[in-house]
């Protein structure tokens, strides 16, 4: 798979760079998908598609080809895969809550309530079936409530269904019992039922939440970086409780609203990040939107802190998440999932050019041609967020954070100086056409 047997030099990892005809890096990449990452991948100077059954040094992989293959597959030091072993700890919606709700309990019992509460960011939350009876409890404790059910492992908004009685769910428990007599338990499909936000904010009367990208590259010592870019997904009808079957009104998945009969594919339902923040900011302020924003890192942050000890650590393993966060009329940021795969696939040419910018802002980062230091705390659209602690940024003086107060450096919603930055950061890679 991995073996570099041509002549070359030794590169920042130690194994033997091949080089093509004008001298550049020869990395042979595979790609499971056929959306833009295959587009930056094949764009991408000194990079070479290979087969399938082929020797290759970088794999952008699904997650079914990792789950059979990754156990079997030798790979050399250089070798890089776009996915941790088991990252659905964080990733599978029963797992990320299992996981949260137990570092949160660790920071309670290690460091206070005051510190636990700051993983009060995901809705009340039971894995179904198996805590099928706490749930109930749960529910009768505030009748009339609205719960959203979604499957444990699904994505797009497949399966995904809102309720306020019990006896609304009497067929989806009917549906368990049948397939738990027809399988074996570990077979079942597991659930969770989450409360509903009920007040989410609205702008133009629509609901909305925020797709954000984290990369991290290492959990052992913890390394994660944010991207600026990312965008708000609308749904295409107006926002209202009197209609929870309509998903349309309640799912803001693109997969979902692209299907609506009055959707426009030109006009899409997306906000860009940098267009949100200006919009939040003349309504509300700079200081409830830094706070805001400030409350989002904590997400971040807290959410990959939870699995750090569970994520089985590879130098080999990068991971690319998207986020999903939804934002309640008092401004509060709730957790909703995070996706080991998120959607890559462009529903606009402006859609199109952000992925095709994060695409190739996650290859430098990885750096399979040994162009970075390992010190750089922005790369491209990237900023370093975290490497075995918190980074702060250097654009604000010492004398004004004083001895308590420093910022964080992320800027996520802010101006994307990505090509001025990797100007100065990279040298030009021959034959780059563009960064």
């Amino acid at each position: 798979m991995s073996k570099n047997k041509a002549a070359g030099h030794k590169g920042a990892y130690g194994y033997q760079k091949k080089r093509d005809g004008e001298g550049r890096t020869c990395v042979r990449f595979r790609c499971g998908l056929t959306n833009t990452i295959l587009d930056v991948l094949r764009q991408r100077p000194g990079w070479v598609e290979v087969k399938e059954d082929a020797e290759w040094d970088f794999n952008w992989c699904d997650v079914g080809w990792l789950r059979e293959n990754f156990d079997h597959s030798y790979m050399e030091e250089h070798v890089r895969i776009c996915h941790f072993r088991n990252h659905y700890e964080l990733t599978r919606k029963n797992l990320m809550v299992k996981n949260l709700k137990r570092y949160k309990k660790m920071l309670e019992r290690e460091a206070g309530r005051l510190e636990a509460a700051k993983c009060d960011f995901f809705p009340c939350t039971f894995e179904l079936p198996s805590e099928y009876h706490l749930f109930v409890e749960e529910f009768k404790r505030s009748p009339g409530n609205v719960w959203i059910m979604k499957p444990a492992a699904r994505s797009q908004g497949k399966g995904i269904f809102l309720f306020r009685k019990l006896k609304d769910i009497i067929e989806w428990k009917k549906d368990r019992i049948r397939t738990e007599e027809q399988k074996d338990e570990a077979q079942v499909e597991s659930h969770v039922a989450q409360r509903y936000i009920e007040n989410p904010y609205l702008i133009n009367g629509r609901k909305f939440d925020l797709r954000v990208y984290v990369l991290v590259t290492s959990y052992l010592p913890l390394k994660a970086w944010l991207y600026r870019d990312g965008f708000a997904r609308f749904s295409n009808t107006r926002f209202s409780l009197s209609s929870i079957g309509d998903q349309y009104v309640h799912l803001t998945n693109v997969a979902v609203q692209k299907t609506a009969p009055d959707y426009d594919p030109e006009k899409g339902c997306k906000w860009q990040m940098q267009q949100l923040r200006r919009y939040l900011t003349a309504k509300h302020g700079r200081e409830v939107v830094e706070a805001l924003f400030k409350d989002i890192d904590n997400i971040f942050i807290r959410s990959i802190q939870s699995v750090q000890k569970v994520i089985i650590n590879d130098k080999h393993c990068f991971e690319l998440y998207g986020y999903d966060i939804l934002l309640d009329q008092d401004l509060k940021p709730w957790l909703l999932e995070v996706n080991a795969s998120p959607s890559l696939t462009a529903s606009s040419q402006e859609d199109y050019e952000l992925k095709y910018r994060l695409l190739e802002d996650t290859l430098h980062i990885v750096d399979m041609e040994g162009c970075l230091t390992g010190r750089e705390k922005q790369v491209g659209g990237f900023d370093l967020m975290w490497n075995d602690g918190p980074v702060y940024r250097e654009d604000v003086g010492l004398e004004a954070l004083g001895s308590t107060y420093q910022i964080a450096n992320t800027h996520l919603g802010c101006v994307n100086d990505r090509k001025k930055q990797l100007q100065q950061l990279l040298k030009p890679l021959p034959g780059q056409k563009r960064i």
